[in-house]
């Protein structure tokens, strides 16, 4: 068998066409058998590159396992038998067909030791997730899944020019580190910044991941983003402008978070700003900033899998995720509010849990290497998110005040996955060496110290502190349904408005030129007349004329000429 068969990719890919032809019962145990099929498969390949095949004269490298590849493919893999346990009461062909595929695309494209392979998985990922979002099954979802599909193919073309520029002038096309000033590296960094939700460019997730299915969402939240930060892990770690990219990316989700309605949506921009965390330890680029950042996506893909696991339990339960509708959720889905609380506390960075061990990687790098600015607003933005996401969420879904809904507890594979999501994040904050172990490179660094225990426990206080004055005092933004403008407003109300307005008035300029141009092509008419044919310049003159009209002629350019 050809080496680039042995993929746990195509594994995922090709067994998903086999779903719509089993029965429910052998599907679940089909479904849940291909990942942990493709998690065995990884663990068996070898180390370096394989799965060299030759396309129209380019080798291309279509397996690449290292310390980097590796790690993100095991949390891909981790993630979708997750999923796959979670969405087990889904009889919906299109919905399971579509996540295999996506998970191996994300998988294949991590796994890519070229640029065109990396391409043709980017590109899947993109077509393949769209589905998901268009299984909801309305207008709505519709609309949305088409403009989620645009801004992914944008990223695909944006890679693809720049896949082209860097290989005409170098002739290279292996998936290394580059820096921005080889040619095409600007377009391939915009791609991978599209994918990642840069400032500016983010308001695709925060569109298109609340709309999607109940377990379309948890998806979602695993691969495109984390494609997008293992990308730049690869591509351009030390890159500085992604310091202040991901600085920003911190901060400003905050505000939209607070004030939003919808819980999942509110998980979406919390997600924004976890990957700025990411972001900036790939700028920063030193060992224990790319560690940190590697770290971080792992445990990230995990806790934001089971947050967002518990808004869609209590979405498919109750049929609302808007907070101003919820409420009180705990008395009849326990369960589901204490893996809730558990995720909450883990992107909290509360210690003993996951996101404690590896955020603060991020934090002690900058740190170390003398980003005192950056450290400063990270630690802010740290205590946003307790805010929004490790407060916020649970709170206004299960605590927050009677709304008078009893639902039925979750479906037990829905708690199976997110029970077994809470206890990795259990274990790994527990015991993270193993995970230290995987990272890129060495480590030698403790979470567990003084410092960092008292920083982060001074953080949280304050945060929380903060959220019970403003709620005691009736200052924290009041739950209602309403619709926040972000960056999106540009193209999606301004731009078109713009257009139709200009259309608008270029109409009313053209009827009021109508008359000035009867008057024009009037004036035209009578200027025109000496030259039709029987007009006076038409006619026959005699030759005594022509001779003084010659000398007149003659006359004046000597006058012009001598004077």
């Amino acid at each position: 068998m050809a080496d680039w068969l042995a993929s746990p990719a195509l594994l995922l890919i090709a067994g998903s066409l086999v779903v719509p032809l089993l029965r429910p019962v052998p599907r679940r145990i089909y479904t849940l058998a291909l990942p942990v099929a493709g998690l065995a498969l990884l663990l068996w390949l070898p180390d370096g590159d394989s799965g060299r095949i030759d396309v129209f004269g380019l080798e291309l490298v279509t397996l690449r396992v290292d310390k980097l590849s590796f790690v993100f493919a095991l949390a891909f893999l981790i993630a979708g038998v997750l999923a796959v346990i979670y969405s087990w009461h889904v009889r919906d062909n299109l919905q399971q067909v579509a996540a295999l595929i996506y998970a191996g695309g994300g998988i294949g494209a991590t796994l890519a030791g070229d640029l065109v392979t990396l391409l043709l998985y980017w590109e899947l990922t993109a077509i393949s997730s769209a589905f998901l979002i268009w299984a909801r099954r309305t207008e709505r979802a519709y609309r949305v899944g088409l403009r989620y599909l645009l801004i992914q193919v944008s990223s695909g073309v944006l890679l693809l020019a720049g896949i082209a520029v860097h290989y005409v002038t170098t002739g290279n096309l292996s998936f290394d580190a580059m820096t921005l000033a080889e040619p095409g590296a600007a377009l391939i960094f915009i791609a991978f910044g599209v994918k990642c939700a840069f400032p500016l460019l983010h308001n695709w997730l925060q569109d298109a991941y609340p709309e999607a299915t109940v377990t379309g969402t948890v998806v979602l939240s695993i691969y495109t983003t984390k494609l997008a930060v293992y990308t730049l892990a690869r591509g351009f770690p030390g890159t500085e402008q992604l310091v202040w990219i991901g600085v920003a990316m911190t901060l400003f989700p905050v505000v939209y978070a607070v004030i939003e309605n919808d819980l999942r949506r509110v998980l979406s921009y919390s997600l924004n700003n976890q990957l700025g965390f990411m972001v900036v330890g790939i700028g920063i680029g030193t060992e224990l900033a790319v560690n940190g950042a590697v770290a971080h996506a792992f445990a990230h893909i995990i806790y934001k899998a089971l947050l967002f696991m518990a808004m869609g339990a209590v979405l498919y339960r109750v049929g609302t995720i808007k907070a101003s509708e919820l409420g009180g959720l705990y008395r009849t889905m326990p369960w589901t509010a204490g893996f809730c609380i558990v995720g909450s506390a883990s992107i909290s960075a509360f210690p003993l849990l996951s996101g404690f061990v590896t955020k603060s990687m991020i934090l002690s790098a900058a740190l170390e290497d003398g980003r005192w600015v950056a450290y400063v607003l990270l630690l802010v933005a740290s205590a946003a998110v307790v805010d929004h996401s490790g407060i916020k969420v649970p709170f206004f879904a299960f605590f927050s005040h009677d709304s008078g809904k009893r639902p039925k507890e979750a479906p037990a594979n829905m708690l199976a996955a997110m029970g077994l999501a809470a206890a990795l994040c259990l274990a790994i904050g527990l015991y993270p060496q193993p995970l230290y172990d995987l990272l890129p490179h060495p480590v030698t660094y403790s979470a567990f110290t003084g410092s960092h225990l008292l920083t982060q426990l001074q953080l949280l206080l304050f945060a929380v502190a903060g959220f019970v004055f403003l709620y005691r005092r009736g200052l924290y933004p009041v739950e209602m349904p309403a619709i926040n403008l972000d960056s999106d407003w540009t193209y999606r109300w301004l731009l078109p408005r713009m257009w139709w307005r200009g259309t608008q008035v270029a109409t009313r300029m053209r009827q009021r030129a109508l008359p000035l141009r009867e008057h024009i092509q009037g004036g035209l008419a009578f200027a025109a007349r000496p030259l039709q044919l029987r007009g006076w310049l038409a006619t026959a003159w005699s030759t005594g004329a022509m001779v003084w009209w010659v000398a007149l002629l003659l006359g004046v350019y000597l006058v012009l000429a001598f004077r």
